[in-house]
């Protein structure tokens, strides 16, 4: 089963995680189903960047991202080459390094 690596990130996961992963299950989903709070204001349909991530390691692996992900993407916060939104990064059987960006495009955190 592959691993997925949550680096450290401040507020939503300090200590980081290294998580196992069944394959064919959304980044996203993953999180959220280990408690690291990921913020989904679509509830993962691929309206918004709140999910918006940065895979560091097994970015190829990952399939290609469609049209309205590209979309939504572009008006994400920090965006870089191997950026994607977690709710539509679908884990395969290679192991992935990600990283959460310091800042969403959401004004108001349903969780604060």
């Amino acid at each position: 089963m592959p691993q997925v690596i949550f680096l450290p990130h401040e507020e939503i996961c300090p200590e980081g995680a290294s998580l196992e992963a069944p394959s064919g299950i959304s980044i996203c989903d993953l999180a959220l189903q280990n408690g690291i709070e990921i913020e989904h204001a679509c509830e993962k349909s691929c309206a918004c960047t709140t999910c918006h991530v940065y895979v560091r390691e097994g970015f190829d692996s990952l399939d290609e991202p469609t049209e309205d992900e590209e979309d939504m993407l572009d008006k994400a916060w920090g965006l870089e080459p191997d950026s994607r939104l977690s709710c539509q990064a679908i884990v395969t059987d290679n192991d992935l390094v990600v990283e959460l960006p310091k800042y969403t495009i959401n004004q108001v955190s349903e969780n604060h």
